[in-house]
């Protein structure tokens, strides 16, 4: 399988590992060599009930038994559907109340862009250095990493970007700016936390001139932090909210939330503001919907931060500099990229899967399901803590 994998699907580097996958359940991914191996990772933050949870592999099977697609977004009534964005309108606050279904996160950032600018007819849009929101050309635009962008320039015009939690900046937001975006929680530069004061420092002053601020809660969101969202921890509401990732619990989704007064305005002038043919897909939205029902009703995330806390007393070593982060996304860092690389290369072969920072490789990324547990967390930094004894 391997060989035909470099010979007939496109890579997205040049050094992909090509471990071949024979099943997985629950912590632990088995590849075709019979070995099993514990996720750490999570399929980047999305597994949020780890592999093959039953729950969401039922109501996959139920749904499928019924119907698959039917009509392009926003046509036909649709149960599942129905029931995910209304299970998301009862535990979101206000003015959070209506959700646009799409395909991935990346989409759900282009399409909050359009609604921002579409809403408040402003065309400059700030975002911050360093951020990450995706790889579509919309999502590229506003991702502040020049190293990942250049190759595709000219992207989005009118993109300006601001230091996070730089509180001078925040001047540059004006009566001109349609939107800030920001990510609650610094993805691909670390898992960089806002300082408490600064979001909310930052919430005011998009209130005073008139500009709508969107959250990037495609990795935080689902529980993570142990709050459905983490905005939550900071005492603000964006106006506009955008997920992925782990809403789905391993199926490809993204969403982006608002105000019924906001969203409206993708309906007309012109109609059809944002359309979309799989967004909505109710076999994708009944796995949503068994995915958030239980992060809702389990006590997940009454547990993560003690699973946190575990991790930060097992994980040190000499070789560990600081941990980033928060909840159950960590940013281990080991002082250099290629340092980072062989430990998560030597892990793996331990059985233990680790991976690293987009933009900052010499942070070695943990991001587990939330339903890992204890025991699972001190089997997995045994594994790291001897590669890094005899690295």
């Amino acid at each position: 399988m391997q060989k035909e994998f470099f010979a007939y699907q496109a890579q997205t580097t040049q050094f992909a590992a090509g471990f071949e996958v024979a099943k997985a359940q629950g912590s632990y991914i088995y590849g075709t060599d019979g070995k099993k191996y514990l996720d750490f990772v999570a399929g980047v933050s999305a597994n949020t009930l780890g592999h093959s949870h039953p729950k969401i592999i039922s109501a996959i099977k139920e749904q499928a038994d019924k119907y698959l697609h039917v009509m392009v977004y926003g046509e036909y009534a649709q149960e599942m559907p129905v029931k995910l964005c209304q299970l998301l309108a009862e535990n979101t606050p206000e003015p959070l109340e209506v959700t646009y279904l799409v395909n991935s996160g990346a989409e759900a950032i282009d399409g909050a862009l359009k609604l921002a600018k579409r809403y408040t007819g402003r065309e400059e849009i700030i975002s911050f250095k360093n951020s990450y929101h995706g790889n579509t050309h919309g999502a590229l635009s506003v991702s502040g990493n020049e190293y990942h962008k250049n190759a595709f320039r000219p992207l989005l015009p009118l993109v300006n970007f601001i230091e996070f939690n730089a509180e001078e900046d925040l001047q540059k937001i004006t009566e001109k700016t349609a939107t800030v975006i920001m990510e609650t929680i610094q993805g691909a530069a670390g898992f960089l936390l806002p300082n408490h004061s600064y979001i909310q420092k930052l919430k005011k002053r998009c209130e005073e001139t008139g500009t709508l601020l969107i959250l990037d809660e495609i990795q935080p969101g689902f529980g993570r932090t142990g709050k459905l969202f983490a905005f939550e921890h900071y005492g603000i509401v964006p106006d506009i909210l955008v997920m992925g990732k782990g809403m789905g619990g391993g199926v490809p989704v993204g969403a982006f939330m608002s105000s019924r007064k906001i969203m409206e305005t993708l309906s007309h002038s012109p109609k059809l503001g944002h359309i979309t043919t799989f967004g909505g897909n109710p076999l994708i939205a009944a796995a949503s919907h068994a995915t958030l029902k239980e992060v809702l009703s389990s006590g997940l995330m009454n547990e993560i931060s003690k699973k946190e806390q575990l991790f930060r007393e097992l994980l040190v070593h000499p070789k560990i500099k600081k941990i980033n982060g928060k909840g159950l996304m960590l940013a281990v860092d080991l002082g250099s990229p290629d340092y980072t690389l062989k430990v998560a290369k030597d892990c793996m072969g331990k059985g233990l899967i680790v991976f690293w920072q987009l933009y900052r490789n010499e942070y070695l990324r943990i991001s587990p399901p939330l339903t890992i547990s204890e025991e699972e967390i001190r089997e997995g930094c045994r594994i790291l803590l001897d590669v890094l004894n005899f690295d």
